[in-house]
């Protein structure tokens, strides 16, 4: 197991996963490295330049290979046995019926019968947006009998969200393996594979953050190859105005930020927390904007990354609540929504064509915002923010005294619970991560707090008036608090290296010999990764709702009463 690639050698491994990428300081030496002044030079462009904008290769067959099998992986264990139990559980009541209802009448319906004896069949008020329910929905359109229909689209998203944080770690860290490690994590993960098994609306969400994520990294690189190549072309960033900067063109559009802004649509169409991270991913790639100015030697980087992309933060906006929008066609269509014609029928007043049915709509969201306001009724399993890397309150979605074990008294549950070795390893993580980050100012360090800090931050807003919270509003910060444990074991294999606090340079007095150093970060991160396997193994039955002998089943339960 080889801490890096081949092609990527010791010294250029060591500065890009655990070294510094400090920016230099406008008007200083950047415009002498862009000019070959002092280290080697390539067409005009120093080879420090030019290793900071090359990006990791992205179609190495060798590294789809490793990737293969951690999906296959990912893929195996979602799929088996995926319509077990056969019945509804926990939240699958409300979304998997909704995603048929939707299916037949292009919203949320409501057919039963009231405590008086009326049948009611009219829309129904739900307070999540549609596009979740719909894609739930179109599992049950290719697969209309079972549970399996209305779960396989959670777990598709779930193997396809360890694919997407596979190549972003890859891409990330500069390194097949480590990429893989954060998918295996991902993939070995209790509240990801529960998640990825169960017809409720988190996974999806999850899914959108981080490929939305995804996107503004693949998109950082694009930017500065477009500025490694018009260096090469004779481009002096030096030069005032637009003289110093690449041309915009069709291929210079920044297409995988808008990219990002649709996932992020959709990931809003989902449940309005994936708002969070939209200042965070715009702030993200402002800071990276100007680090790409700077390393390139732009004598006002913060100027010129202000006037050049402030139009297309205020597009990714537009794309953004366009996708949001789109996912309530359905609504917009039909003209018994909930609230479909609220001026007419509830205001007596005109409606226009346009008008009309967004004003409605943003009645319809005032009510939704008011419920989840007004959301603090007691719940066995809700939790806090503080408690959730803590495990301190896991949710049951299924039990049964199923008497198939075999013994006396058995047990049966599925519990949303994530695999405590990783999880409780999170906030160690955390604090190597800034750390590391600190010293180093390393971007991915930066980058990975921040999108934690968007995961978790904004519920302690919430926990001040109470809200009722549960643990799996944590998982769209989960795949950055992987990114943080393969952060730090990257760090652990590749050393600490050089980097800046302050304004000095600091370097530890206890470093071994690089050899030395990457086989014991190696052995200790595989046998993290191994520890990891092994108690996603233990915890198995009770991800899955497998009937084990009751005594079984306590031993699992760690915290006593706080799992049960």
């Amino acid at each position: 197991m080889a801490a890096y690639d081949r092609g990527v050698t010791a010294e250029a491994s060591t500065d890009q996963l655990a070294g510094a990428e400090p920016d230099s300081e406008p008007g200083s030496d950047a415009a002498s490295r862009v000019a070959g002044i002092g280290a080697g030079t390539s067409r005009g462009v120093s080879d420090s330049v030019r290793r900071r904008f090359t990006a990791m290769p992205a179609w190495d067959w060798r590294s789809w290979a490793a990737v293969g099998w951690v999906v296959a992986i990912a893929a195996i264990l979602r799929f088996v046995n995926l319509g077990f139990p056969p019945g509804l559980v926990f939240d699958e009541v409300y979304y998997a019926n909704e995603g048929r209802e939707l299916l037949e009448h292009g919203v949320e319906w409501r057919n039963e019968t009231d405590a008086a004896g009326h049948v009611v069949d009219r829309a129904d008020f739900v307070v999540h947006p549609p596009l979740g329910k719909w894609i739930i929905g179109l599992g049950i359109h290719f697969f209309p009998n079972g549970a399996f229909g209305w779960r396989v689209m959670a777990a598709v998203a779930g193997v396809l969200s360890v694919l997407i944080i596979t190549r972003t770690a890859r891409r990330m860290f500069r390194s097949t393996v480590l990429g893989c490690a954060a998918g295996l994590l991902m993939a070995l993960d209790g509240m990801h594979f529960v998640l990825s098994r169960t017809a409720i609306l988190d996974i999806f969400v999850m899914f959108f953050v981080l490929a939305a994520f995804a996107c503004i990294v693949v998109d950082r690189d694009v930017r500065r190859t477009r500025w490694l190549r018009q260096m090469e072309n004779g481009l002096d960033p030096s030069q005032p105005g637009r003289a110093g900067r690449p041309r915009l063109t069709v291929s210079g559009v920044p297409w995988w930020r808008l990219a990002a802004a649709v996932m992020l649509g959709c990931g809003c169409a989902v449940k309005w927390s994936a708002i969070f991270f939209f200042p965070v991913l715009i702030l993200l790639i402002f800071f990276w904007e100007v680090g790409t100015r700077r390393t390139a030697g732009v004598r006002h980087p913060w100027r010129d990354t202000l006037l050049d992309e402030t139009g297309w933060f205020l597009a990714m906006g537009v794309l953004l609540l366009a996708t949001y929008l789109a996912s309530w066609t359905g609504w917009f269509l039909s003209d018994d929504g909930w609230k479909r014609h609220y001026l007419r029928d509830e205001l007596g007043r005109p409606e226009s064509s346009i008008f009309g049915p967004l004003y409605n709509l943003w009645a319809y969201h005032v009510d939704v915002f008011n419920f989840h306001k007004g959301m603090t009724s007691p719940h066995q399993y809700q939790s806090w923010p503080w408690q959730w890397l803590l495990l301190a309150r896991p949710v049951a979605f299924y039990w049964s005294p199923d008497p198939r074990c075999g013994a006396d008294n058995c047990a049966a549950e599925i519990l949303l619970l994530g695999t405590p070795v990783l999880w409780w390893a999170f906030l160690p993580a955390l604090a190597g991560l800034a750390w590391f980050g600190i010293s180093r100012r390393d971007w991915r360090a930066a980058a990975i707090g921040a999108g934690v800090f968007a995961g978790i931050a904004p519920w302690f807003w919430y926990e001040l008036s109470n809200r009722t919270m549960f643990y799996f509003y944590a998982l769209p910060a989960e795949p950055f608090l992987i990114l943080a444990v393969v952060y730090v074991l990257g760090a652990f294999i590749n050393g600490p290296g050089v980097g800046r606090l302050g304004g000095g340079r600091v370097r530890t007095g206890l470093a071994l010999p690089v050899e030395d150093r990457r086989l014991y970060g190696t052995i200790f991160a595989g046998a993290f990764i191994l520890l990891v396997a092994v108690c996603f193994w233990w915890y198995y039955p009770i991800f899955v709702g497998e009937s084990i002998p009751y005594a079984d089943w306590l031993r699992r339960m760690l915290l006593g009463d706080r799992w049960v």
